[in-house]
């Protein structure tokens, strides 16, 4: 009764801003899934709506991409996307942890979740953590932000807090860091998602589709488009601190919650 609103809303919501930030959307839209996928599918239904949704930015700001640029960060990334994506396929079917209750609910903490939840807590830390908000590495180091952000791309989804780190020096303008920014994540989705597509998708989707879930990634897609678009008009009046700050606080209660097992 609620996912569809749920999903799209968050979906809309978070590609506003992730337009601004150049991260948020697969990191924040994954957990909405979790609550009507296992967390490996909602790992990889939310890859589906993150690639369609940053082709639909490019072809909004297409004329703003460095091509150059993308490419020097985003053949790195795409390329370690792949282990950090069967990690993932491994992690997935370990057995949990740790189970605690509280009232009358269980909650399982599995390997995956805290992994996830252990790097998002980071990537908030990040954000939110002047002395950590301030750290820039050296515009000579794109081939390892590209290396890292992309094997943390396909173990859990998360990958733009990173590649924002090694963007930043370059001072690029607004539209071109946004832009750039989707043709890499575009990269690195399209290398998760074969990996996804052969580990997960083949085991869950009879399970998914007999539920009528699947058409919440189409509902998600279509928000999504819909905030971008709407964050397209308003990128010139948009502070970026405010949005980091928002992001990274929603960053830490989606961390603290997969890592325990909430989410």
């Amino acid at each position: 009764m609620w996912s569809g609103p749920v999903i799209g809303g968050v979906a809309f919501a978070v590609a506003m801003l992730t337009l601004f930030s150049g991260f948020g959307l697969g990191t924040l839209l994954m957990p909405a899934f979790a609550l009507f996928f296992p967390l490996p599918v909602a790992v990889a239904a939310t890859a589906v709506v993150h690639v369609l949704n940053n082709l639909f930015k490019l072809g909004l700001l297409r004329h703003h991409v460095d091509l150059p640029l993308a490419l020097r960060f985003g053949i790195p990334a795409a390329l370690a996307a792949f282990p950090g994506a069967w990690l993932l396929t491994w992690l997935s079917g370990v057995t949990p942890w740790l189970t605690w209750t509280l009232g009358s609910r269980s909650y399982e903490v599995t390997p995956v979740g805290a992994v996830m939840g252990t790097l998002i807590l980071g990537f908030a830390a990040l954000e939110l953590v002047p002395a950590l908000r301030e750290l820039r590495a050296p515009p000579g180091w794109l081939w390892l932000g590209g290396i890292l952000s992309g094997f943390f791309g396909g173990l859990s989804g998360n990958q733009g807090a990173l590649r924002a780190a090694f963007l930043a020096p370059l001072a690029l303008a607004p539209a071109t860091f946004a832009a750039t920014q989707s043709v890499i994540a575009v990269m690195v989705d399209t290398a998760r998602l074969l990996v996804y597509g052969v580990a997960f998708f083949g085991v869950h989707t009879a399970g998914v589709s007999g539920s009528g879930q699947w058409p919440l990634v189409g509902l998600a897609t279509l928000c999504a488009f819909a905030g971008s678009y709407l964050g397209t008009r308003l990128l010139p009046k948009v502070t970026v601190g405010f949005v980091r700050q928002v992001t990274g606080g929603l960053l830490l209660v989606v961390g603290l919650g997969l890592a325990s097992g909430v989410i």
